[in-house]
């Protein structure tokens, strides 16, 4: 079952000052657009494995964002299998994000 969190609690952890390992699978463009200072992670890399940047983070807890739930999701999958024992699916992405943050 996968563990999700909602953009309103991962705001009040933030907003808290939580230290928290965030990691955005959207492409390069969309980072840079808009992102909540995660660590920048192409899904692309993801299903190929190429994770150097997060591999100190397996039993840590990490939170995987996107646009809309949907790469994360599939993210949080892929690093599940590849022995990352605490991954958090961000629902509804960075549109809900802004939704919710106007």
């Amino acid at each position: 079952m996968m563990q999700t969190i909602t953009v309103q609690e991962l705001k009040s952890k933030i907003d808290s000052g939580e230290s928290l390992h965030l990691v955005d699978v959207r492409e390069p463009h969309e980072h840079a657009e808009f992102n909540i200072g995660g660590i920048l992670l192409p899904l692309g890399k993801v299903q190929t494995m190429q994770v150097d940047e997060i591999e100190d983070l397996k039993d840590e807890t990490v939170y995987v964002y996107c646009r809309s739930g949907n790469r994360s999701g599939q993210a949080c999958l892929i690093l599940g299998t590849m022995g990352f024992t605490n991954v958090i699916n961000v629902t509804g992405g960075m549109l809900a994000w802004q939704e919710v943050n106007k």
